[in-house]
């Protein structure tokens, strides 16, 4: 199975004609839905979403059956989410491998001809599907005539696209630090318990939820802790709770409004520490949040970086700027730093790098050339 991401999902759903029906497997909290449902709303579509785990009945595919008077045959009554206009929709299968197999055999017709019961869809509706992919769930088989009706792909959305859509949509800037540092803890694969299937593990759609909870509270307290582990599970929650307690990590934010004030902190960093550092002063950036007059703080870390000889950690700050996932980034850095921008683009036609982003103890590029002075980056 194919195995995308979330900026290539974006991708091929815009080159997917309306015709051709897109299947998404993965596993629970990933954002499939929400990410499908956003994608479409913005472009103007009404996203219909069917659950079709939880439907007992095909009429609630097919609708009730009807006798016409004029005709004397029976009809089928239009089901409850079929458009009541001549606008195209978006129909969402959730759940497909979990619909009874009655249900299975309705969406048959409905996925090659865009009809149900003799009615078809607006032209121009699409059919896109979700469906759990893993041993862990209570799954029904599916046909493979039906299969073979979707594009099917596998989603797997990155750390990094997590994290850049966290620092838009206001997740605590202590989630976002303990993922940045911890990104196993995402989406909990080595947290599941082995007690019974009620034991919590860490998803995205957990840590969203925890975030509503300890959002502007500042020390958390048993019974914090105790709603948290609810959410993401006892062992997730513990190894969070010490990342707060030990360790609270400069932010791209904070460099952004005040990098004196960190200053001294960042002296006891690790070029690995460093390197989590730069990733969020671009995922801030990427955010799109401006404060007037900050914007020459990232001047200040860069050529603090290079005045104490940090040479990895400025080798990586620099290599980041060529990273696809932080076009907005590089947009801010050409036109409020020009200097900045200057020095990155020299520098990086001086090395060659090939990033292993996925392991936090890389260390980054090569050492600097002499020629980078305080006058380059000023």
């Amino acid at each position: 199975m194919t195995v995308i991401d979330t900026n290539e999902l974006y991708r091929i759903l815009e080159i997917t004609p309306a015709y051709q029906n897109i299947m998404l497997a993965g596993k629970h909290g990933i954002g499939k839905s929400q990410i499908l449902t956003k994608y479409f709303e913005e472009k103007g579509f009404k996203v219909v979403p069917l659950f079709l785990g939880q439907m007992s009945d095909s009429g609630d595919i097919l609708g009730l059956p009807d006798r016409d008077t004029s005709t004397g045959r029976t009809e089928f009554l239009p089901p409850f989410w079929f458009p009541k206009d001549n606008t195209p929709v978006v129909l969402f299968l959730d759940e497909l491998n979990r619909a009874r197999p009655e249900i299975l055999q309705c969406i048959q017709d409905l996925a090659l001809n865009k009809t149900i019961a003799g009615r078809p869809l607006p032209e121009g509706s699409r059919i896109i599907s979700a469906v759990n992919l893993g041993d862990e769930y209570q799954l029904t088989d599916l046909d493979p005539a039906l299969v073979s009706r979707f594009n099917i792909y596998e989603f797997r959305p990155s750390v990094t696209s997590w994290l850049l859509w966290a620092q838009k949509n206001g997740i605590d800037q202590r989630i976002i630090g303990f993922i940045t540092e911890n990104a196993d803890a995402l989406d909990g694969d080595d947290y599941v318990g082995e007690l019974d299937n009620l034991e919590k593990s860490p998803d995205r759609r957990g840590w969203e939820k925890v975030s509503d909870i300890i959002k502007n509270v500042p020390e958390l307290d048993m019974i914090y802790l105790k709603a948290i582990s609810g959410i993401i599970g006892a062992r997730a929650m513990a190894k969070f709770n010490q990342y707060i307690a030990a360790n609270h990590m400069v932010t791209g934010r904070d460099i952004y409004t005040d990098f004196e004030a960190v200053q001294q902190t960042l002296e006891k960093y690790t070029t690995p520490q460093l390197a989590i550092v730069n990733d969020s002063i671009y995922q801030f950036l990427e955010a799109g949040e401006e404060i007037p007059g900050a914007a020459s703080n990232l001047l200040h870390y860069a050529q603090w970086l290079n005045e104490t000889s940090r040479n990895e950690a400025l080798s990586h700050f620099a290599n980041n700027f060529l990273d696809p996932h932080y076009p907005k980034a590089q947009g801010f850095i050409m036109a409020k730093l020009p200097s900045l921008y200057s020095m990155f683009i020299e520098f990086i036609e001086d090395i060659s790098f090939t990033p292993s982003s996925d392991d936090p103890e890389i260390v980054f590029g090569k050492p600097m050339e002499d020629k980078w002075t305080r006058k380059n980056l000023s």
